[in-house]
Formats: C-alpha cells, sequence, structure tokens
C-alpha cells in the first residue's frame, strides 16, 4: 500500500473518485440504517454502528474534498439496488449482497485512504457475514425445503414430459402424466421432509442432557464422582472438564437445596433454527415442488402440442432454473450468475437424457 505520508497532489480525476465514493458511503449508511429501522435488540445497533462507521469515511472523503459536497454523483449502482431492496424487502437478500459488496472495498489500493478505513471494510464485511448468517439460520430449514422442492419440481417434471413426449404419445396423455407427476411428487417431498425434520429433531432432543441427571448432582460426592466425564463426552477437553465440573459442583454446594441451572449440563451444540420444523417444511416442499412441477406443464394445460410445446417448457424451466439459482448464490454469498449457470446445465442436463430416451423408445415403438 502506498505511504500516505508521500501521496501524490490530488488530480481533478482523484477529486471525482472521493466524490464517488462520498455517495456510496452516504448510500451504504442509509441501507444500514433502512435496515435497522426494521430491527430490534442487538441486530439493530450493529447495524446503526455500521451505519455509523460509513459516517466516519464518508467525514474523511468530505474533508479532502474541503467540505464541499456538490456536484455528487449517483451511488453506484450496486448500492442503489440495496437500498431499494433494504426498502421493499427487508434484511436477508440485502446482507448477503452488502458481505459481497464489502468484500470488494477499492480503499486497499487507493492512496487517500487511510490504512484504518480499508481495515474498517474487512471488519465490516465480517460483520455483515455475521448478520447475514443469522438471517440464513432463521431461513435454513424451510429455505432448503422451499428450493429443493422447487428444483425438483421443475426438473423432474420437464424431464417426464419430455421423455413422454418425445415417444410420439397424444397430447392428453402428456398433460396427464405431467399433472400426475406433480401430484405424486408434491405429496412425496411434503411427507419425506416431514420425516426427514421430524426425525433430525428427535435424535436432537434425544442428545439433550436429562432433567434427572440435573436433580442428582446435589447428591454427589464431592470428591469421587464422574460428572467430568459428562462434559469430556461431551466435547470438552480434560482439563477443562474437570475445572468445569468442580465449578458447578461448587456452585450447587453452595446453593444447597435450592433448584440446579439448566446449563449445568450442557447440550451437544445444535442449532433449532438450522433445523426448521417438520410441519413447515413439508408444506414449504409441497408448494414449491408443485410449482415448479406446474411450469413445464403450462404449454399442454394451454392446448399446445408437439415440437412447439418441448421448446415452450423447456424455455420456461430454464427462466426458472436460472432464477432459482441466482437466488441461492445472492443468499450465500456466491456470485449469482455461476450459480444461476450451474443450476441450469444441471436441470436440462437431466431432461435432455430424457428426451433422448424418449426419442429412442418412441422410434423403437413405431
Amino acid at each position: 500500500m502506498t505511504d500516505r505520508a508521500s501521496t501524490p497532489t490530488p488530480t481533478n480525476a482523484d477529486r471525482t473518485r472521493w466524490r464517488r465514493y462520498l455517495a456510496d458511503e452516504r448510500a451504504e449508511g442509509a441501507v444500514y440504517r433502512e435496515l435497522a429501522a426494521r430491527k430490534q435488540g442487538e441486530e439493530r445497533e450493529i447495524l446503526l454502528a455500521l451505519a455509523a462507521a460509513e459516517g466516519r469515511h464518508e467525514a474523511h472523503w468530505l474533508t479532502l474534498l474541503g467540505g464541499d459536497d456538490s456536484r455528487l454523483p449517483r451511488a453506484d449502482l450496486r448500492t442503489r439496488m440495496l437500498a431499494t431492496l433494504a426498502r421493499r424487502f427487508g434484511s436477508i437478500f440485502v446482507l448477503a449482497l452488502a458481505q459481497r459488496a464489502e468484500a470488494r472495498s477499492p480503499y486497499a489500493t487507493d492512496p487517500y485512504a487511510t490504512p484504518a478505513m480499508a481495515a474498517d471494510e474487512r471488519i465490516h464485511g465480517e460483520v455483515v457475514r455475521g448478520l447475514a448468517a443469522r438471517g440464513r439460520r432463521r431461513l435454513a430449514g424451510t429455505f432448503r425445503a422451499a428450493v429443493f422442492g422447487a428444483n425438483d419440481g421443475l426438473v423432474s417434471n420437464l424431464a417426464l414430459v419430455l421423455g413422454i413426449g418425445a415417444t410420439g404419445v397424444p397430447a392428453p396423455v402428456v398433460l396427464f402424466t405431467g399433472l400426475a407427476g406433480l401430484l405424486a411428487g408434491a405429496l412425496s417431498m411434503g411427507a419425506g421432509e416431514y420425516v426427514s425434520v421430524r426425525s433430525q429433531r428427535e435424535l436432537l432432543e434425544a442428545s439433550a442432557p436429562d432433567p434427572v441427571a440435573r436433580e442428582s448432582l446435589s447428591d454427589l460426592d464431592l470428591d469421587a464422582n464422574e460428572l467430568a466425564l459428562v462434559y469430556r463426552a461431551r466435547g470438552m477437553e480434560e482439563d477443562e472438564a474437570v475445572e468445569q465440573a468442580a465449578l458447578v459442583l461448587a456452585r450447587v454446594q453452595a446453593a444447597g437445596a435450592a433448584p440446579v441451572s439448566t446449563d449445568a449440563i450442557p447440550a451437544l451444540a445444535h442449532d433449532d433454527e438450522a433445523v426448521g420444523t417438520g410441519l413447515s417444511a413439508a408444506i414449504s416442499s409441497f408448494l414449491f415442488f408443485a410449482s415448479g412441477a406446474l411450469i413445464p406443464v403450462l404449454p399442454w394445460i394451454f392446448g399446445m402440442t408437439g415440437l412447439g410445446a418441448i421448446l415452450l417448457a423447456t424455455s420456461l424451466v430454464s427462466v426458472a432454473l436460472l432464477i432459482t439459482g441466482a437466488t441461492v448464490g445472492v443468499l450465500s454469498g456466491a456470485s449469482p450468475l455461476k450459480r444461476a449457470l450451474r443450476q441450469l446445465a444441471i436441470g436440462l442436463g437431466a431432461a435432455a437424457v430424457t428426451y433422448v430416451l424418449g426419442l429412442a423408445f418412441g422410434t423403437t415403438i413405431g
């Protein structure tokens, strides 16, 4: 990084860049304030602190401009899009996009940005990553079921109708097959998600500490007991487990007949928010599979037949696959374009295989 003490005399291009930075910092601060207005408690405080930090950077560029904030350009398109999303849709998509935006800060190579500003941007990226992770955990169970359901509905039913359509059967047969695939698949996905999530929750509940064991702590022999083994079994190192056991027993002894704290024996680490609930996952999976599976059938529902119906179904599903892939990319903090193209390639590849098999099967029958 260039030594700030030896920065060159600023040019008109430098001042133009400072104005752009100033506009972007103001817009980013506004994004965080918009998000904070929708939050409460700790998340609100964190977002307001980020907005205040953007204000520090804003003041830096305003000072370099001699306090002249006239002729400021519009903030860049990415920041304006974040502001629009923050006002209309809430935080999870915005935070996921902001995570990528903070990681692309130009301050590390700009001779007029201080080292502290460049470091701030990297730390801001980690703060936003943490906030986005909270949102992802809240969405995880239901969102996973929704994305998988929609994608499975799109790909499996497109493959089904293309494979059947390629055999040359009448259009009503293709339509009935597609609708039957929609209903069977949606019911199967919903039931499967319910069983999967319920089973996972039951396994987690089975790992929770037994309340009866907590009640037994007051009767343990202070000099000869296996409480430290409980902590070791749940992941602590030996020295830490021994120390924790001694602290807990000291608290129990001091409390006498008072109730024992529920955290005396810790549970294994898991995140109930990330698991979701069986019913919400089942409903989400059913509805999204059905909505995805309906798209490939639309041309036949509206009376189309033959190659035209096949091409339109493939086009509609391609658009939907691009949207679902881009959505996953945004929420994961990755490139939306790469995820969209990957989703498209996988989906169309599977459909192409069944279409070719359908052609071969139809030729054999013919």
